[in-house]
């Protein structure tokens, strides 16, 4: 009895799309990334660890990266809040606001850090009622996350709207049957069916404000160890023709990156794993 291996497609065999993949990964992800350690690897150790270890240098890393978690971590709060509303109930104007979720996706980030900016300002329509309460948003770390939130949030409401559109809601009704509080109901009934989708949410939005340059530079002020970000000084160093050192700098935040998406990913999972174990 022969054993039927291929089954029919109408895309290209495996070995023809396997070879389009690995060509297109190469291309445009492997080899741009492999030329960034490449030319790190021109500098001398102790060149090296100067550049990375400046300072000034530090203090951006602390800004990027503790900005982009607490960003993303309140997208996760509030997309989550964003992609319920959208789901769970019908109000005039529902198609409205869905669409405007999107558009941080379409809106260039220069544009958003000039709005951004003009609102949050001392002059701005919200920042001069802020600024009357001691709160100054425009120029300061605290600008950075607005910043963050906004280009960050759909990538949150987009993950988890299709996986509360799936969810059973008589799992909830029945549970409510059996005496649940409403918490109990969302910690133990519809939590673990989102909490993969947030997690991928979270990495998503996480990924995307590590990486945002143009809405910031406007709202932070770029003022040296204070509002000053990773990528800023990554341009700077550029501008100045210091390719090695912007190298440097651009191959910590690639593998500092690499190093907790992966952690993110790994727990997402066991989670996944655990539930369906569980299942």
């Amino acid at each position: 009895m022969k054993t039927k291996w291929k089954q029919f497609s109408v895309l290209p065999g495996f070995s023809l799309t396997l070879g389009f993949t690995i060509f297109y990964l190469s291309l445009f992800v492997l080899l741009p990334l492999s030329a960034v350690f490449l030319k790190t690897a021109t500098m001398d150790w102790g060149a090296l660890w100067a550049a990375v270890t400046d300072p000034r240098v530090l203090a951006s890393y602390k800004l990027s990266f503790g900005a982009a978690c607490i960003a993303a971590l309140m997208n996760v709060v509030f997309g989550l809040l964003v992609a319920w509303v959208l789901v769970r109930y019908s109000f005039p104007g529902k198609r409205v606001i869905d669409g405007l979720v999107d558009l941080p996706f379409a809106l260039p980030t220069a544009v958003a850090g000039i709005a951004l900016t003009a609102i949050y300002s001392e002059n701005g329509l919200v920042g001069h009622y802020l600024q009357s309460l001691g709160i100054k948003v425009a120029f300061t770390p605290l600008g950075i996350i607005v910043a963050l939130t906004f280009i960050g949030l759909p990538f949150v409401v987009r993950t988890v709207q299709p996986v509360l559109e799936d969810l059973d809601t008589h799992v909830e009704e029945a549970a409510a049957s059996l005496g649940a509080t409403g918490w109990q109901t969302f910690r133990r009934v519809i939590l673990p069916e989102l909490y993969p989708a947030l997690l991928t949410g979270f990495a998503l939005a996480f990924a995307r404000a590590l990486g945002e340059y143009g809405s910031v530079v406007f709202i932070s002020g770029n003022m040296p160890m204070y509002t000053e970000i990773t990528p800023l000084l990554i341009m700077s160093k550029l501008e100045q023709f210091d390719y090695a050192g912007a190298t440097a700098l651009a191959a910590v935040m690639l593998l500092a990156s690499f190093v907790l998406l992966l952690f993110i990913n790994l727990i997402q999972w066991r989670t996944g794993r655990r539930y369906a174990v569980k299942g």
